[in-house]
């Protein structure tokens, strides 16, 4: 996966439109018969009237094809066990796994949530001048970065995380979901390794981690994730627990 500074998720994705993708594959559809549904889906809401192969309904299906259908090497494992979960929990724990499941196939999207859930942790709210004013930081003054940062925040409006202030482009956080299912615990867990690009992480660290802002994850088990086959649990110190991925970080 190239993490070398590709924004690739530039569109306002959805929730649904991830449920639909993801459902359609379960269903056994092939990428072609997904991409026409999806096709089908989306032809009145993005580009409409337009044949455009790189309009904003194309690329919006490719990202909801690279989430779901056609992921990078090395996350097969992790989509089927993705997959499995949607089919198994309530609707209400699906942003979770649609959430782990993009930041691992997109760094952008990682390092925006990252950055967005730190600033709600130090202030309780966050300004999208703030978070462009960061992002351009880390990825220059680039206005493919800016509008996919802007979009972004829409989709998190629409679908889950953060909810409008009366004060205009000043957000705060929803209320967090709990993950409170361990086999969800330990699979967002890996996704968020491999969303960081570490091999391994405390337990603390990682459960804390601010780009999983939306979701509470500090009263996970860590008995519980020992039968998780691609995570590794060790100790170090006295009371410190380390986990690991086993065979390290696709890429």
């Amino acid at each position: 996966m190239n993490r070398n500074g590709e924004v690739g998720f530039s569109q306002r994705i959805q929730l649904d439109w991830l449920e639909r993708t993801a459902r359609l594959y379960i269903a056994g559809l092939t990428k072609d018969e997904i991409e026409e549904s999806l096709q089908a889906l989306l032809q009145d809401q993005l580009s409409i009237g337009s044949g455009a192969k790189r309009g904003n309904r194309a690329l919006s299906i490719s990202i909801l094809l690279k989430v779901w259908v056609v992921v990078p090497h090395g996350l097969e494992s992790l989509r089927n066990e993705g997959l499995e979960l949607l089919k198994r929990l309530p609707p209400k724990q699906h942003l979770a796994v649609h959430w782990g499941m993009v930041i691992a196939v997109y760094p952008f999207f990682q390092v925006l949530a990252e950055t967005v859930g730190r600033l709600l942790r130090l202030q309780g709210t966050v300004a999208a001048s703030q978070v462009q004013r960061r992002m351009r930081e880390q990825f220059g003054e680039r206005s493919t970065a800016e509008r996919a940062a802007r979009r972004i925040l829409r989709c998190w409006i629409d679908g889950g995380g953060l909810k409008e202030t009366e004060e205009k482009g000043i957000y705060q956080a929803t209320p967090t979901i709990s993950v409170n299912d361990t086999k969800l615990a330990a699979w967002l867990i890996e996704a968020s390794l491999i969303a960081s690009g570490s091999a391994s992480g405390t337990l603390k660290a990682i459960t804390q981690n601010p780009a999983l802002f939306p979701f509470s994850t500090e009263s996970i088990n860590i008995r519980g994730l020992e039968s998780h086959s691609r995570l590794e649990l060790l100790r170090q110190g006295l009371d410190e627990d380390v986990i690991m991925l086993r065979g390290g970080v696709a890429r």
